[in-house]
């Protein structure tokens, strides 16, 4: 009876999930469209905007030449290893700060330190010691996500309720046992969420790495929009960037969705 019960209610909230979806799908396109107005209204106003027209044209142009998709290979190729790497380490670091109190004061004092200082600030340091090619822009990317990341998993860790933890142990489980089924889904979540701000991180790292000793890259480009005062490149690039961010973000949340499938969400 109690499995009839839960699948009723999930076959009740299925159609109520299925309106909230395309209620909030449709609220996306309004906000799109109406932000796309306001942008058009601007730059007829007298803002030195470029109207939508003038950079989808000069997109098609970079499309035509090839310039756009070197560049989104090249910038995507960096945040995406960059973000990787940064987002592993994190969740090692972060798992083994939360699970033993020695590597909690070991580690903690340093990560907050550094996470006082902006990746940024450490970009001419890392050039001088690791060069002018894809490493230190590499690098950068991987500390703005791992500092992102590594406090939410750590915070994850620290927050799962103690009771979860010790009727696991009544029942027998080892410390192995107890992490993998306890301690790693009650962290999903806080995971995940560390996980998408890292991305926004990487991503504006990325352009200010991208602006010293780049060859090809959307925020290189853009610099080099700037010397000419090419509005509508740079408009390109900022448009390129922000869907690319959005799609990754999209995917990070609907990977989320399914991994945390269990939890109540609004």
């Amino acid at each position: 009876m109690a499995v009839i019960s839960a699948d009723s209610a999930r076959a009740v909230n299925a159609p109520a999930r299925t309106r909230r979806s395309r209620t909030f799908l449709v609220l996306n396109a309004v906000s799109v469209v109406a932000g796309v107005a306001i942008w058009w209204g601007l730059s007829l106003a007298g803002l030195q905007f470029p109207t939508p027209v003038q950079v989808v044209a000069a997109a098609w142009t970079m499309i035509q030449d090839g310039t756009l998709v070197t560049d989104i290979g090249a910038s995507l190729g960096r945040v995406l290893a960059g973000f990787a790497l940064g987002s592993v380490a994190a969740v090692l670091v972060g798992f083994v700060m939360g699970w033993y109190t020695v590597a909690r004061g070991l580690f903690e004092p340093w990560i907050q330190f550094f996470r006082t200082i902006p990746p940024l600030a450490m970009l001419p340091l890392v050039l001088v010691l690791m060069g002018i090619g894809e490493s230190p822009k590499i690098f950068v990317i991987f500390l703005a996500a791992f500092l992102a990341c590594v406090i939410s998993t750590y915070q994850g860790v620290v927050s799962v309720d103690r009771t979860l933890v010790n009727a696991a142990r009544v029942l027998g489980g080892n410390d192995g046992t107890i992490f993998a089924r306890v301690v790693v889904p009650a962290s999903t979540p806080f995971i995940l969420v560390g996980m998408r701000v890292g991305l926004g991180s990487a991503w504006g790292t990325l352009v200010a790495a991208e602006l010293l000793a780049a060859q090809a890259g959307l925020g290189h480009r853009m610099q080099s929009a700037q010397l000419y005062y090419d509005l509508p490149t740079i408009f390109v690039g900022i448009i390129t960037i922000g869907v690319l961010g959005l799609i990754m973000d999209r995917l990070l949340m609907l990977a989320g969705n399914k991994l945390t499938a269990w939890q109540e969400n609004r």
